[in-house]
């Protein structure tokens, strides 16, 4: 299997010998990031998506809660960089042409590959202040204060594959960490709406989320 470089985390660069080392080896997959350390996170400039048809707003403050959703879409075997990005494409055309809204309702998603890309425009850099959070539209309700997250797939079944549950897992505890989320406060779509998502199987496994991210931020 081919590793891509440019999985690794954005600051790998920076640590002198042993990050270019480990660039030089190939050994991080998606999914697996250094501690404390910005994860891999495309942006919507990368996977080609559309302006948003109306201006987006930046709130200021920290979000305070994650909710988990799957885009409940085809289990698709495809999993190559290049079809998480016409997800992400997919996706926010469904948003805006069928919701009406003015852009993708969340701020990132995990592809079933494990690539995660920014949502929303604006998501990536809010995440990186820390301090700020893009008004969303992923659950009524929740959209000022909650960072939304799509996974690729439909979970009423079957678990998600490996490498995106793992993705995931890194991604949530970036979030939390950046924001100080408590591991508690991460949740499922249907926590707050009437909704099967984020699917029976993916919503069994929050705990194993929650207990997998207290773990990063207290190692």
């Amino acid at each position: 299997m081919a590793f891509d470089i440019g999985q690794l985390p954005r600051r790998t660069f920076l640590h002198g010998v042993a990050g270019l080392g480990a660039a030089a080896a190939g050994l991080v997959l998606p999914g697996v990031a250094m501690a404390a350390e910005e994860p891999r996170i495309y942006s919507c400039a990368e996977w080609g998506a559309r302006p948003p048809a109306d201006p987006l707003t930046t709130l200021g403050h920290p979000a305070d809660r994650v909710l988990i959703h799957h885009i409940a879409c085809p289990n698709s075997t495809d999993y190559s960089l290049e079809h998480a990005f016409q997800v992400a494409r997919d996706d926010q055309a469904d948003h805006m042409d069928n919701n009406g809204w003015s852009d993708a309702g969340q701020h990132f998603t995990v592809s079933r590959g494990g690539y995660r890309l920014e949502g929303r425009h604006g998501s990536l850099d809010a995440l990186r202040s820390g301090t700020e959070i893009v008004r969303a539209a992923h659950c009524p309700g929740q959209n000022d204060n909650a960072i939304g997250i799509e996974n690729e797939g439909t979970y009423t079944e079957v678990d998600p594959p490996e490498a995106q549950w793992e993705s995931l897992v890194v991604l949530v505890a970036h979030v939390c960490r950046q924001y100080g989320i408590p591991p508690e406060e991460i949740k499922g779509h249907r926590d707050y709406y009437n909704t099967e998502c984020p699917g029976d199987r993916l919503y069994a496994k929050l705990p194993e989320l929650r207990s997998r991210v207290a773990r990063h931020l207290t190692g």
